[in-house]
């Protein structure tokens, strides 16, 4: 689906800026980039720039207007780096990018990225469905083109592999009796070899279940914990025993 994905930067005054945008887009899965009015290319920078990428960066499609980038397609987002009024749709990259692959799926869609002095012109907004915008530091809200490329390409490749499913566990997680009876065999090797005593416990022991909670341990695991406990059990003498 990604392919129905058109990068669109329009504009554009620095070549690096087209091929570090090409790189991006090589890094994150896409290869459909279409250059609108580029003050400088083909030139050696961005052939340079674009690094591994320098495939995708000669494909790319050179085009007269915004009209003949987005045609046929049944979404096209704007890129700002400031919010606008109510009348604005806006949407982050993570949005944006569900929204992307849902079109992708049966008609092309497109993302714009403006200049990199003036961004969209309001003609060129006045094309888009909606506008995303990359939250940043409000004392430096300035991205540079190819890093607002990256994460909106980014977020559309995340998108596209759907959500982290955790692995199957190789062993079964370990049941509360399984726990319990840890907790117990190792606060008595603590209190055996003087680490834990009354002192201590009361902040001691609470501080050492949570710990092991937040590891979660399976089955395999808790019997590896307990024999390293009997392994210190068999190992520790007391004086006067």
């Amino acid at each position: 689906m990604t392919e129905a994905i058109r990068i669109v930067l329009v504009d554009t005054s620095h070549p690096g800026n087209i091929g570090a945008s090409a790189r991006a887009m090589k890094n994150m899965g896409l290869s459909s980039l279409v250059l609108v009015r580029p003050q400088a290319y083909p030139d050696p920078e961005a052939t340079a720039r674009a690094s591994g990428a320098a495939g995708l960066l000669a494909r790319a499609s050179v085009l007269p207007s915004i009209d003949a980038a987005i045609a046929g397609c049944g979404l096209v987002l704007g890129t700002s780096a400031r919010r606008r009024n109510a009348n604005w749709r806006m949407l982050d990259a993570r949005e944006a990018a569900s929204e992307l692959l849902a079109t992708g799926r049966t008609r092309p869609a497109a993302v714009l990225f403006g200049s990199e002095r003036n961004g969209l012109a309001n003609d060129e907004l006045a094309r888009c469905h909606a506008l995303i915008q990359i939250p940043a530091d409000p004392e430096y809200e300035s991205l540079n083109l190819a890093q607002a490329v990256q994460i909106v390409c980014y977020e559309i490749m995340m998108a596209e592999r759907g959500p982290a499913v955790p692995p199957e566990p190789v062993s079964p997680p370990a049941g509360t009796e399984d726990m319990a009876a840890l907790h117990r065999h190792l606060d008595a090797v603590l209190e055996r070899i003087g680490f834990m005593h009354p002192g201590n416990a009361a902040q001691l022991r609470p501080r050492l279940e949570r710990f092991l909670a937040r590891a979660v341990p399976d089955e395999k695991e808790v019997r590896i914990l307990r024999g390293l406990l009997a392994a210190i059990e068999r190992r520790s003498t007391i004086p006067g025993e």
